[in-house]
C-alpha cells in the first residue's frame, strides 16, 4: 500500500469543491413518509399503537404481512449495543417511530417505551431482556434486537450478538468510550460482527465529536470513518453534514417529532466554511478507504486521481460497505435521539453498510444445504401461550404445525404457531425463510442456545457431510457435537442468596417459577443447600437477583423472602497431599469393595474444574469400565470445599491405585472416590479465593478525594486515574465483598453525580487476616 499512499498525497491538492449529484434511490422524501403514516392511522390497534391489524392487507397499508419473506439481500439482523445510559432504548424508539410502526414517541424517563416492556425495566429505566422488533425501512426488512448495557446482564448481550449480522454501537458523545462499551465491543469482536458507531447526545452539555472519535481510536483500537460531521455541538447542535454526498440535514427546531427536516447540497455561496471542512473530510475519507480496500484504490488512482470531487457517492458507499464487512474500519455517524436528530440517516446507513445474512460466511451452513438449521437464542414465558422461543433461521424454512428436532436435547417437538415479533406484540404468519428471526409457540423443551433442525435424519446427513470435510477428527459418538451452533458461554455467578416461599404449600409454585426463569436466563443458577434444604439463587449481581425477586412477585404472584446476599467464594489448596480410602459394604448378598489411593496438588494452570490424571499402573480395562464413576466422584467432592463449602478450583487430582471387587456398583466407586478426595482436601493447606472486580468510577474533580478515600477503606487497588473532559475516571480493582450497596454510598458521597461500572476480573487469594475474619464470622453465624 506504500506507493498508493504517496499517490493519494500527490493528488490531494488537486481537489476542487464541486458538489455531487444526490444519490436518488437511497433517500425517501419526508413528505412520503408522512403520507404513508397518514394512511396507516385508521388501521392502528387501540392502546399503545404498534402496527396495522393483521389481515388488513392492501397496497396502501404498511403491514408486516405485505412482505413476509423479503429477499435475503434485503434483510438486516442488527443489534444496538452500548454502555448503560448512552441512549440505546431511546434510539430504538426513534427508529421504530420513523419507520412507521409506532405513532407516539416512547420515552425511557416516562416509562412508555416499546422494547422495555417488562415492568422492572420501565421502573428502573434500563433494558434487561433483549426484545426483538421487526420493521421495514425503505424496502429493507430490519430485525432489531435491543440489548442491555448493565453489567449484571452481560449474558443477554452475549446471547444476542450470536444471532446478529451487524451492530450499531451507541456512544454518549460527552463521555466517549465507557467501561461497558469496551466489554460489549470485545464480545462483538469475538463473534466477528461488523458494526457502525452512532455518537448520540450531541446536544448534551460537554458533547464533543472530536473527543468521542479520538476515544474510539485509542480505547477500541478501531479506525473510525467519519461519514458525518455535526453542525454545532452541545446547545448549538442543529443537524449533520453527510460527508459522502456533501449535503446538510437540518432539523426544524419547532418540530415536535423530528420528522420535519430539510436536506440540501452544500453550496459555496451559503456555507463556504462548512463546504471547505466537508471537502477536506471527504478527501481524507477517500484516502482512508482506499488504503483499506484495493479495488477502490485502483478505481480512485485510475479514473479520479485528478479530482476526488468527481468520484460518485455510490462508488464510495460500496467501498465503505466492503470495508465495514471486513471489519477493518467502522463508519461513524452522529445525532441526538432524544431531540430526534440524526436517526433517519442512521437507518439509511444500517441498510447501506451493514451486511445481509448471505454476506456472513458461516462455516456450518454448507453441511445443511437447504435443510432447516436454526438457533433458539431466547425463551420467554407468556401466561397464555406458554414458552415463546425466539429463533434465528440460518437455512431452510420454518412453518407452523411442523415437527423439528432439537440436537442439544435430542428430542423432537412440534411448532404449533409462528409469529413475527414486535416487542410484546406478535403477529401470526404462515412461514418464514432463512435469514429471519421468528417467534415460535409450542416448543416445551427447547432452551436458550439449542440448535434446531428439521429432523434427526437431516442432522445425521449434515454430520456425514461435516465428517467428509474432515476438518478435525472427532470421537465416534460425538458426531452431533460439531453440528451444534456454538452454545452461549455462561459466566459463573458471583452472588448468591437463599429464597423462601411464603409457605411450604407454595414451594412447588416457586420451583415452577424458578424453572421457567432459568430457561429464559441461563446465567441464573438455582441449587438446594444440602445442609439446610433451602433453595439458593445464584446470580450475576445485586440488580440481577433483585430483578428475579421482582419478577417472581409480579409474573407468578409469589411473595418470596430473600436471605442476605452472599459472595460466591472459591477454595483451593496450597500443597501436595496423599490419601487412601477403602469402602466395604454388603448390600443383600452382594459385597461392594473399593480401595482408592490418590493425590491432590495445586494445578499449574487456572481451571474451575479439577484436572484429573491417572497413574500408568492403573489398567486400561479397569479404567474403561469405571472412569465415569471416578470422575463423577471427584467432581462432586470438589463442589463443596472443607472451609466454607464453596467450590474448589485450581486443583489437580492424580489417581495412583484403584482396586475394585467384582460386582461392585458404580455408585459405590463414586462414593469411595468422593470420600477420599474430601479427606485429601481436609488434610491440605487451604486457601479461600474471593472474586475481584474491575471497577471504573466516573466522578467530577470536586468529589475525587472522598471517592478515593472510600475505595481505600474497601481494600480497593487503584490502577490509574484518567481525565475524561471535565471528569476524572478512576480505574482499579476492588473485592466483590466490599461492593455491597456501593451504588447508594457513591450517590451519597458525590450528590448523585458519579457513575460506576463493575465487571468480574478473576478470583484472588484472600490475605490471612481477612480469611480468618471471614471464617470466624461464618462460624459465629452457624
Amino acid at each position: 500500500m506504500g506507493p498508493k499512499n504517496l499517490s493519494f498525497k500527490q493528488v490531494f491538492h488537486n481537489v476542487n469543491a464541486a458538489s455531487l449529484a444526490e444519490p436518488s434511490s437511497k433517500n425517501m422524501c419526508c413528505s412520503k413518509i408522512r403520507a404513508s403514516l397518514k394512511r396507516l392511522h385508521p388501521h392502528v390497534l387501540l392502546g399503545r399503537n404498534y402496527s396495522s391489524l393483521p389481515g388488513l392487507i392492501g397496497d396502501d397499508i404498511k403491514s408486516l404481512h405485505s412482505i413476509i419473506n423479503p429477499p435475503m439481500a434485503k434483510i438486516r439482523n442488527i443489534g444496538i449495543m452500548a454502555h448503560i445510559d448512552a441512549g440505546k432504548t431511546t434510539t430504538t424508539e426513534r427508529i421504530l417511530y420513523y419507520s412507521g410502526y409506532t405513532r407516539s414517541l416512547g420515552d425511557v424517563d416516562d416509562g412508555d417505551t416499546v422494547t422495555d416492556f417488562m415492568a422492572q425495566e420501565r421502573e428502573r429505566g434500563i433494558t434487561i431482556q433483549s426484545a426483538a422488533v421487526t420493521f421495514d425501512w425503505k424496502g429493507y426488512r430490519v430485525n432489531l434486537i435491543d440489548t442491555p448495557g448493565h453489567v449484571d446482564f452481560t449474558l443477554e448481550v452475549e446471547r444476542c450478538l450470536r444471532v446478529l449480522d451487524g451492530a450499531v454501537a451507541v456512544f454518549d458523545a460527552s463521555a466517549g468510550v465507557e467501561a461497558q462499551t469496551l466489554t460489549v465491543w470485545r464480545q462483538a469482536d469475538k463473534h466477528k460482527i461488523p458494526r457502525i458507531c452512532f455518537l448520540n447526545k450531541m446536544d448534551k452539555t460537554g458533547a464533543s465529536f472530536n473527543y468521542a472519535v479520538e476515544s474510539i481510536k485509542e480505547k477500541l483500537k478501531a479506525k473510525p470513518l467519519l461519514l458525518q460531521l455535526p453542525i454545532g455541538e452541545a446547545k448549538t447542535f442543529r443537524g449533520v453534514v453527510d460527508v459522502v454526498s456533501k449535503e446538510k440535514f437540518l432539523w426544524n427546531p419547532n418540530s415536535d417529532d423530528g420528522k420535519d427536516f430539510e436536506r440540501k447540497p452544500l453550496l459555496e455561496m451559503s456555507d463556504p466554511q462548512l463546504l471547505k471542512e466537508t471537502t477536506e473530510a471527504r478527501n481524507a475519507l477517500i484516502e482512508q478507504v482506499a488504503d483499506l480496500d484495493d479495488e477502490f484504490a485502483d478505481l480512485v488512482l485510475g479514473e479520479f486521481s485528478e479530482n476526488f470531487d468527481l468520484l460518485p457517492a455510490e462508488k464510495l458507499q460500496t467501498a465503505i460497505h466492503r470495508v465495514t464487512l471486513a471489519q477493518t474500519a467502522v463508519p461513524v455517524l452522529c445525532g441526538s435521539a432524544l431531540k430526534n436528530r440524526g436517526v433517519q440517516p442512521l437507518l439509511d446507513a444500517v441498510a447501506m453498510y451493514l451486511p445481509s445474512p448471505e454476506e456472513r460466511n458461516l462455516e456450518f451452513l454448507q453441511w445443511y444445504k437447504d435443510d432447516l438449521c436454526a438457533l433458539a437464542f431466547k425463551v420467554l414465558h407468556d401466561k397464555h401461550r406458554g414458552p415463546l422461543v425466539f429463533m434465528r433461521i440460518y437455512s431452510g424454512m420454518v412453518k407452523p404445525q411442523s415437527a423439528i428436532h432439537n440436537i442439544n436435547g435430542n428430542c423432537t417437538e412440534r411448532i404449533s404457531r409462528l409469529l413475527l415479533p414486535f416487542a410484546d406484540q406478535h403477529i401470526e404468519i404462515p412461514s418464514l425463510s432463512a435469514g429471519n428471526i421468528a417467534l415460535t409457540v409450542g416448543l416445551k423443551h427447547t432452551a436458550t442456545g439449542d440448535t434446531v433442525v428439521s429432523s434427526k435424519s437431516s442432522a445425521l446427513a449434515a454430520a456425514r457431510r461435516a465428517k467428509r470435510e474432515g476438518e478435525k477428527p472427532h470421537r465416534q459418538n460425538n458426531e452431533a457435537d460439531r453440528l451444534l451452533l456454538a452454545g452461549v458461554e455462561i459466566p459463573e455467578p458471583v452472588f448468591f442468596c437463599t429464597i423462601e416461599p411464603p409457605s411450604v404449600a407454595k414451594q412447588s409454585d416457586l420451583d415452577h417459577a424458578l424453572k421457567c426463569l432459568q430457561r429464559e436466563d441461563p446465567s441464573l443458577k438455582v441449587r438446594l443447600d444440602p445442609d439446610s434444604g433451602q433453595t439458593v439463587l445464584c446470580g450475576m449481581g445485586e440488580l440481577h437477583i433483585e430483578i428475579i425477586h421482582d419478577r417472581i412477585k409480579s409474573e407468578y404472584g409469589l411473595e418470596t423472602y430473600l436471605g442476605p446476599l452472599q459472595v460466591a467464594y472459591r477454595e483451593t489448596i496450597l500443597n501436595s497431599v496423599h490419601a487412601m480410602d477403602t469402602l466395604d459394604r454388603t448390600l443383600g448378598d452382594k459385597r461392594h469393595l473399593v480401595t482408592v489411593e490418590l493425590e491432590a496438588k495445586p494445578s499449574e494452570s487456572s481451571s474451575v474444574r479439577p484436572v484429573i490424571k491417572y497413574a500408568e499402573s492403573i489398567s486400561k480395562d479397569l479404567l474403561k469400565a469405571s472412569q465415569e464413576a471416578i470422575e463423577n466422584g471427584i467432581h462432586s467432592a470438589c463442589l463443596q470445599g472443607p472451609l466454607l463449602g464453596s467450590p474448589v478450583q485450581d486443583v489437580a487430582i492424580t489417581l495412583h491405585s484403584l482396586i475394585i471387587h467384582p460386582g461392585t456398583s458404580t455408585t459405590m466407586i463414586s462414593a469411595c472416590v468422593s470420600r477420599c478426595v474430601q479427606k485429601v482436601l481436609k488434610k491440605a493447606d487451604k486457601q479461600i479465593l474471593e472474586p475481584l472486580m474491575n471497577l471504573e468510577v466516573t466522578v467530577t474533580r470536586d468529589y475525587l478525594s472522598p471517592v478515593l478515600a472510600d475505595l481505600a477503606q474497601r481494600r480497593g487497588n487503584i490502577q490509574e486515574i484518567q481525565t475524561r473532559q471535565d471528569n476524572k475516571v478512576v480505574i482499579g480493582f476492588v473485592p466483590l465483598a466490599e461492593t455491597m450497596g456501593y451504588s447508594t454510598v457513591l450517590r451519597t458521597l458525590t450528590s448523585g453525580s458519579a457513575t460506576f461500572a463493575l465487571e468480574l476480573s478473576n478470583f484472588q487469594a484472600m490475605n490471612p487476616q481477612e480469611q480468618s475474619a471471614l471464617l470466624s464470622r461464618r462460624s459465629g453465624l452457624t
